[in-house]
């Protein structure tokens, strides 16, 4: 699937039984039917605004739903880096189709060969996984599980692996065995999928303010370092509002006292944010035309 950002909100949806269920539902001319979906989503996107921000999450780069990019095995970040050798290739290549003699590498399979190869593989080669693929599975599992760390103040700890990534693990350990034409997913191909891993998801799910792994930024969207912003931010608006109710505020005003109430300088939006969702629960009355609100009750501390 190449633009894969541009698909509408409807046609990804189609894919959401897909990639969680392997079935694809039809509904036409009065026939009703569910079919198995036994193929490899390879899809690519481009960022929002046509260049990566290293400084934002990969969901904020791309805005693909969570609940689809979860859905990935491997998530791969091809960043345009300037690089002379690898730029002199390119431009060769490039170049080299438009000669009269075209000058390219050759591949070293052919087409059909390769086409052929890999479905010989798929209806022949179900590899089982060995005792020590098994347990070289389960220590990098458990391994990634640690890489966590902690965060914030509070201790919360970060996932930096889920029960879907040890699925992705195993689903790419047998895929290296087919690869090999082998019946047993032996220990080196657990090595290698857990390579993979490494440096493509879990790259991916970098938090770049923290620079910590939290599977949470792929699987919701936010990692936890800005849930418990979040929450802080929202409990320090309702100590500071707490006191003025009955009263009515300007947003500036409630910005500038926060940022001295924390000793921190909180972003506008946030801080917008926090106070759709306290309309939301009845606290204020909340106008965005004029910036202002209106405090209704006194904000519980907890």
């Amino acid at each position: 699937i190449d633009e894969f950002d541009k698909m509408t909100d409807t046609t990804r949806a189609i894919l959401h039984e897909a990639m969680e269920q392997q079935t694809v539902s039809i509904a036409k001319a009065g026939i009703i039917a569910t079919l198995n979906a036994r193929t490899s989503v390879l899809a690519s996107a481009n960022p929002t605004e046509s260049r990566y921000n290293p400084n934002l999450s990969v969901v904020d780069n791309i805005k693909l739903p969570p609940t689809l990019l979860s859905r990935f095995d491997l998530i791969y970040l091809i960043l345009d880096q300037p690089n002379p050798e690898q730029d002199r290739h390119l431009a060769q290549h490039l170049v080299g189709l438009y000669y009269e003699t075209p000058n390219v590498v050759r591949p070293p399979l052919t087409q059909n060969l390769l086409r052929d190869y890999i479905d010989y593989a798929r209806e022949n080669i179900f590899p089982i996984i060995s005792d020590e693929a098994a347990n070289e599975l389960l220590s990098t599992y458990l391994e990634m599980r640690r890489m966590g760390g902690t965060s914030g103040v509070t201790g919360t700890k970060t996932i930096s692996a889920t029960p879907r990534q040890l699925e992705s693990l195993i689903r790419i350990s047998e895929a290296l065995a087919k690869m090999r034409f082998s019946e047993v997913v032996e220990k080196k191909d657990a090595r290698e999928a857990a390579r993979l891993m490494k440096i493509a998801t879990q790259a991916a799910a970098t938090d770049p303010r923290t620079g910590k792994i939290d599977m949470d930024m792929i699987s919701t969207g936010r990692t936890s370092a800005s849930r418990e912003m979040e929450e802080s931010l929202n409990t320090a608006l309702k100590e500071l509002l707490s006191s003025r109710r009955g009263n009515r505020m300007a947003v500036r005003d409630v910005l500038k006292q926060i940022s001295e109430f924390t000793g921190l300088t909180v972003p506008q939006e946030d801080v917008l944010r926090s106070l759709r969702t306290m309309e939301a629960e009845g606290f204020i009355q909340f106008n965005e035309r004029t910036q202002t609100l209106f405090v209704r009750t006194a904000m519980p501390t907890n």
